[in-house]
């Protein structure tokens, strides 16, 4: 599965628009939606925050495993 195609199902099985996307995460839609189509590549921080929003891991979201759930997150104990 390709890179945006993954972002495009993993946004739409979470039930959020790209206008919900833009507001949890800072991206805009426009550019956004470019990444979606596979127009535009995510930057690291943006890659970061999409992962955070949509529950996954910045591996499943670069294609490196099928994995969808994250990795456990760092707490402040930590």
């Amino acid at each position: 599965m390709e890179i945006a195609e993954r972002l495009r199902n993993l946004r739409k099985e979470r039930g959020f628009t790209q206008i919900k996307m833009q507001m949890l995460t800072g991206i805009d839609q426009s550019h956004y939606s470019k990444m979606e189509r596979g127009k535009r590549y995510y930057s690291y921080e943006q890659c970061r925050k999409i992962a955070i929003a949509l529950g996954t891991s910045m591996d499943y979201l670069a294609g490196l495993t099928d994995v969808k759930e994250p990795y456990p997150r760092k707490t402040e104990e930590d």
